[in-house]
C-alpha cells in the first residue's frame, strides 16, 4: 500500500520548483536520465507540462524593455558679447557765465533752470530767496529738506515761524520793506532729497550765486544759520561754538554765525545762545 504522505513528482514538477529556489529530495536516477532533465530548460518544461502551461489566448507577459536613456543636448555656445561703448557722463552742465554781473532778475532766472549739479534732476522749484533786496539784513539758512524745497522758499513749517518770532523781537520782518526788512535765502538753491547732508562740491557749485546775491544787497551784517552756512560763507569746518559770539567777515560785510531753526527746535537750552546772537548782530548794525 502507497505510503499517503507520499508526493510523487516527476521530472518536470521538480524542475519547475528548482526554479523557483524549492528544493526537493528525490532518489538518484540513472546517469542519463539526469543529463536529460539538466538539459531540459524552465522555459521547455513549462511548455512541456500540459497543467501548468498558459492558454494560447492569454501569452505569458514579458517585462516592460526599459526606456532609453536621454541625455540633455549640450549647450550650445553663447554668442559673443561686444562690449559695451565707453561714454563720458556729464553730470550737469557748466554754470552760466557772468554771474558777478547779473542783476536780479537774470540771476534769479538763471538760478531757477540751473543745470550745473546732478540736484536739478529732483528740483521742483529753486529755493532763491524772499524779502526786501535793499535790507540792512541778510539771513542765510542751511539746505533745505524735500518739503521747503517744494515750496520754493527756505524756512518754512516750524522752523520759518521760530524764525519769524526770532527777527520780530529785534524789531525785523520778511514783510517789511526799508528799515526793520530782512532778506532771507538759502546757502543751496535746491533741495536736498531724502533730506542728506550736502557735499562740498554742491555748496561750491552755488557759491557764485550766493556771493552775487550778498553782492547785490548789499546789507549791513549776514547771519548764517547752520553748520553748512556756515562752510559755504566762512569756508571753516570749525564746530559752531568756536566760531559764535565773535564777528567775521564775507565780501567785507560782518558776518554772526549761530543756530539753525531746526536745530533750536531740538535743543531748547540753545535759544539763550542764538538770541545773544541776534544782539551781537543787532549791535553790528547799530554801530554799538
Amino acid at each position: 500500500m502507497s505510503d499517503p504522505t507520499r508526493f510523487d513528482l516527476d521530472d518536470r514538477q521538480r524542475a519547475m520548483l528548482a526554479e523557483m529556489g524549492v528544493r526537493v529530495w528525490w532518489p538518484q536516477r540513472p546517469a542519463d536520465e539526469q543529463l536529460q532533465a539538466q538539459a531540459q530548460t524552465p522555459t521547455q518544461a513549462l511548455a512541456a507540462a500540459p497543467d501548468l502551461a498558459l492558454p494560447a489566448s492569454q501569452p505569458m507577459a514579458l517585462a516592460p524593455a526599459a526606456p532609453p536613456v536621454t541625455r540633455p543636448a549640450a549647450p550650445a555656445p553663447k554668442p559673443a558679447v561686444a562690449p559695451m561703448p565707453v561714454t563720458e557722463v556729464r553730470v550737469g552742465q557748466p554754470l552760466a557765465e557772468g554771474v558777478d554781473q547779473m542783476d536780479w532778475a537774470a540771476l534769479q532766472t538763471t538760478v531757477a533752470t540751473c543745470q550745473a549739479c546732478d540736484l536739478c534732476a529732483n528740483r521742483q522749484q529753486a529755493v532763491f530767496g524772499v524779502g526786501d533786496v535793499q535790507a540792512d539784513w541778510l539771513v542765510i539758512g542751511d539746505p533745505q529738506v524735500e518739503a521747503e524745497g517744494q515750496h520754493g522758499e527756505p524756512f518754512v513749517g516750524p522752523a520759518k515761524r521760530l524764525l519769524d518770532n526770532m527777527l520780530m523781537a529785534v524789531g525785523l520782518s520778511r514783510e517789511a520793506k526799508g528799515e526793520g526788512a530782512v532778506y532771507v535765502t538759502s546757502s543751496l538753491k535746491c533741495r536736498l532729497p531724502g533730506s542728506r547732508n550736502p557735499s562740498p562740491q554742491e555748496l561750491a557749485t552755488c557759491a557764485p550765486y550766493l556771493a552775487r546775491q550778498v553782492a547785490l544787497v548789499q546789507p549791513k551784517v549776514i547771519v548764517v544759520m547752520g553748520r553748512f552756512s556756515i562752510q559755504a560763507v566762512l569756508q571753516s569746518s570749525e564746530p559752531l561754538g568756536k566760531l559764535r559770539g565773535q564777528i567775521h567777515s564775507y565780501q567785507g560785510v560782518p558776518v554772526v554765525a549761530t543756530y539753525h531753526p531746526d536745530s533750536l527746535l531740538r535743543n531748547l537750552p540753545d535759544k539763550a545762545k542764538a538770541w545773544a546772537d541776534l544782539v551781537l548782530a543787532l549791535k553790528t548794525v547799530r554801530g554799538t
